[in-house]
């Protein structure tokens, strides 16, 4: 037999092999989690810092994802004019349905409406002579359920007609009519005339997925129209959904962005939204099918009611107008006339005193004072468009003679090549992957200092690892957003987008707030702007970071002149934690370790969202500083976004704003 020790050595060597990688993976392992060192220095200077624009920080919203349809605007019956199915009658009627069996019950759409601009109407012919003991009728169940809650009062309202007189009887049932909620009776004169009746219904029970239902038992016809419900605890009375609006009203908003969008140009231009049609009684709107995100709205949220939002939400209103241009079909410049009279209207509706032609529209609205419009958008991502630049100008000179004061946003990126045409602020949307936007954050350091400034209007990770509104998305904008204050000085406005999906229609992911019917909750990216909601009008100071590590680091630092606070925001992109030194020069005292909090949003899982069902994974965590003074240790946790609210130890104690 022969030696054994070849045998073994080989053995040996095996085994060293698998020891020496196996280090070598513990090693790579280890360094995942090794603490790196950075070094940040803030000029708190007065000499070197800058003032933040007021309006750095606002709001977008668009009709997409039943945002206002089912969403901020508290109207729980969709389709409540019958117009969803379009002027041909007999038309579909969803989500309409019919209670009882084709004996019984005869339903169809004509258009004998006593309203000119939405002449549909439901004629409803019931057959039965014994009809059953809870009647036969129609029943809507909202936007995937109304949600009815105990003790709360809802206001109906319909128009009816009706030959003969009819008893109806009115309810707020379950979604399979077995729970009453609410009920009442109401008679019908027979006339050949609409009758407006009105009904206020109060909730015995909660069910989150109720329906409106209307019946009778007698035998005979009877049209409907204009069938609305709305809960009486909207907003300020302005029929706005409360908790919904408490969301938007948390990111201190300087300005609202509106209607869109996509929303504004429409697939075709006969499609777009249309201002004027949106005026005036909410019975009388024609309404719309909204063909970019594919369902109609009842236009209840109308022109008027985005200039409410906005005084009510303290907020500049942007008025986000069609230029005529959808995404396919153009108004050749030659014929745009038109469009630019009916632009200069809506302005006039807006800012016009109460005896002007379209003021007084506005004041009989129950707003005679006037809106403060002081932007507008000429078109949304139109500047591709063969006609774009020539409307453009037609627009911008007939606005500028008549409201030489309206900051104008033209569609064209100016943030790397001057604009060919005049503007004052020019828009520009990004939406990418979280590593691209990271790096973003240095997107405007080499832009003119001359010119139009940026309005960034849109703006958020989407795709592969934004999920639907991830940790990671969030501290990637919260990046983007380190760097747009440090270019304030060429970077006036910036809003995220989308704001709101409804949990039920989650066209377009990720977005800042989910909701259904009765709940909702913020993503990350949501609780990312509220602790930004300090910085516009701020003081920006100059930072600088030292680290081999500096590449996954962003930061930004903010005092308030009539403040003692100051905010340091740091955002670490990166796998490892951070033993970060901070020191500050040019402050007027020390930092007092006693008034001063730290607020961290991190999570265990770079891609962790929030839910219905775990609606606090990923939010702000708030504590007390331990230690503070010239210079600070912190340690940053991997993937997290640090806010530090500083106090001066001179400074008397100061509310949190």
């Amino acid at each position: 037999m022969g030696s054994r020790e070849p045998f073994l050595s080989a053995i040996f060597f095996f085994f060293l092999l698998l020891f020496c990688l196996g280090c070598k993976c513990i090693a790579s392992e280890l360094h995942l989690h090794t603490t790196q060192t950075a070094v940040l220095k803030v000029d708190a200077s007065p000499q070197h810092a800058r003032q933040i624009p007021d309006t750095l920080f606002g709001i977008f919203f668009e009709e997409i994802n039943h945002a206002g349809a089912g969403g901020i605007w508290a109207e729980l019956v969709s389709n409540r004019g019958f117009e969803a199915g379009g002027p041909h009658t007999p038309s579909n009627i969803d989500p309409w349905s019919i209670i009882g069996d084709d004996s019984s019950i005869f339903v169809a759409t004509d258009r004998t409406s006593c309203f000119s601009r939405n002449t549909v109407a439901l004629r409803m012919e019931v057959l039965c002579d014994n009809c059953p003991a809870g009647g036969v009728g129609i029943y809507n169940p909202g936007f995937w359920g109304m949600n009815i809650e105990d003790g709360k009062t809802y206001n109906l309202v319909m128009y009816v007609k009706s030959p003969e007189t009819v008893e109806l009887t009115v309810s707020l049932t379950s979604s399979d009519g077995s729970q009453n909620l609410a009920s009442s009776t109401i008679p019908v004169s027979g006339a050949s005339n609409w009758t407006k009746l009105e009904q206020k219904l109060v909730a015995k029970g909660t069910n989150r997925t109720s329906r409106l239902q209307i019946t009778t038992t007698k035998k005979g016809v009877v049209w409907f129209d204009q069938v609305s419900l709305m809960p009486a605890d909207t907003y300020k009375g302005h029929g706005f959904r409360t908790e919904l609006i408490s969301m938007m009203l948390d990111l201190k908003p300087r300005f609202l962005r509106f209607p869109g969008g996509c929303f504004v140009e429409g697939e075709w231009l006969r499609n777009a939204f249309r201002w004027r049609e949106s005026i005036g009684p909410w019975e009388e709107r024609p309404g719309h099918f909204g063909d970019v995100w594919h369902y109609w709205t009842d236009d209840g949220l109308g022109y008027y009611e985005f200039l409410q939002l906005s005084e009510d939400l303290g907020a500049a209103p942007i008025w986000v107008f069609n230029n005529g241009i959808s995404h396919n079909d153009e108004v050749d410049t030659a014929a745009i006339a038109p469009f630019v009279k009916d632009v200069l209207d809506s302005l006039e509706f807006a800012r016009g005193s109460a005896d002007s032609t379209w003021g007084s529209v506005r004041a009989a609205m129950g707003h005679p004072e006037p809106f403060p419009v002081k932007y507008v958008a000429i078109g949304n991502e139109d500047c591709g468009k063969k006609f774009y630049r020539g409307n453009y100008l037609k627009f911008y000179n007939a606005i500028r003679e008549a409201y030489p004061d309206i900051q104008m946003i033209s569609n064209c990126d100016a943030s790397s090549r001057p604009l060919d045409h005049p503007a004052d602020l020019y828009d520009f949307h990004v939406y990418t992957d979280s590593k691209t936007l990271f790096s973003m954050k240095s997107a405007f350091d080499r832009s003119s200092r001359n010119g139009p400034k940026a309005f960034v209007s849109e703006y958020a990770v989407w795709r592969s690892d934004a999920g639907r509104g991830s940790l990671l998305a969030s501290l990637a904008e919260a990046a983007f957003l380190t760097g747009l204050e440090k270019n304030s000085d060429v970077v006036q406005m910036a809003s995220y987008a989308p704001l709101f999906v409804n949990n039920n229609d989650q066209t377009w992911n990720p977005d800042a707030i989910v909701f259904n019917s009765w709940q909702q909750y913020g993503t990350p990216s949501y609780w990312m702007q509220t602790l930004f909601r300090e910085s516009s009008g701020a003081m920006f100071h100059p930072i600088t970071i030292t680290s081999s590590y500096s590449g996954s680091l962003a930061a930004s630092a903010i005092t308030w002149q009539d403040s003692e606070n100051s905010f340091l925001r740091i955002i670490n992109f990166g796998s490892d934690p951070v033993s970060l030194t901070i020191s500050a020069t040019g402050l007027q005292a020390r930092v007092n370790a006693l008034g001063s909090t730290a607020t961290v949003i991190t999570s265990s899982n770079v891609m962790d969202e929030n839910s219905f069902s775990n609606p606090n994974k990923v939010v702000p965590v708030k504590s007390q500083l331990s230690n503070a003074a010239e210079q600070m240790q912190v340690t940053l946790a991997p993937h997290s976004f640090s806010s530090f609210d500083l106090a001066l130890a001179q400074s008397k104690l100061v509310a949190e704003m």
